[in-house]
């Protein structure tokens, strides 16, 4: 049970709870862009990407790698379910290195390859699945691999509003239309 001001943050795996702790505010990667939870947020449930999230207790902050999943937030708690979870010094970014090379040259073969089929889909979407989760953890020991853009990646950035300015409905105020 969460204390006045405080988040009960926890993290589960299919292997069964990873991190279980309180902290003063957390922040998570969904698939819409990073949302942070305070004490007191309002319920919300959230679809995660690969990435890293970060909690802070006091003013220690601490960060962990998580896989896609989801997380459900309420008012003084906050449960991730998430495919993966690795935390800093239980990588070792070598044999993380060498299994992103082997996936990155498996992703060029695939990519490289003219016809398509379910089965050649499913192999190119997991490929890339494991390929983030490695830069992810890469990042979270602070040596992150080169950004990599994959046009077909399931969960790719968020695509950016349209500004009215853009849709025509409205003048740059900068624009000059004529003398006064």
């Amino acid at each position: 049970m969460a204390v006045d001001g405080k988040i009960d943050l926890e993290i589960v795996t299919p292997r069964g709870k990873a991190l279980s702790c309180q902290c003063d505010e957390v922040t998570a990667p969904s698939v819409n862009g990073e949302f942070g939870v305070l004490p007191g947020h309002l319920p919300v449930v959230a679809a995660l990407r690969t990435g890293i999230v970060s909690y802070r207790q006091g003013a220690d902050t601490k960060k962990v790698a998580v896989g896609m999943g989801f997380a459900e937030a309420g008012e003084n708690k906050l449960l991730i379910l998430a495919d993966e979870y690795a935390e800093r010094q239980n990588i070792d970014p070598v044999i993380v290195r060498k299994d992103l090379a082997e996936v990155q040259q498996k992703l060029e073969k695939i990519l490289a390859q003219t016809e398509t089929t379910h089965e050649i889909e499913a192999e190119k979407k997991g490929l890339i699945e494991k390929e983030n989760w490695l830069a992810a953890q890469l990042e979270l020991y602070g040596d992150p691999p080169p950004a990599t853009m994959r046009p077909h990646e399931e969960w790719g950035p968020p695509t950016p509003p349209i500004s009215e300015e853009q849709d025509g409905k409205i003048e740059s105020p900068m624009k000059i239309t004529g003398s006064p």
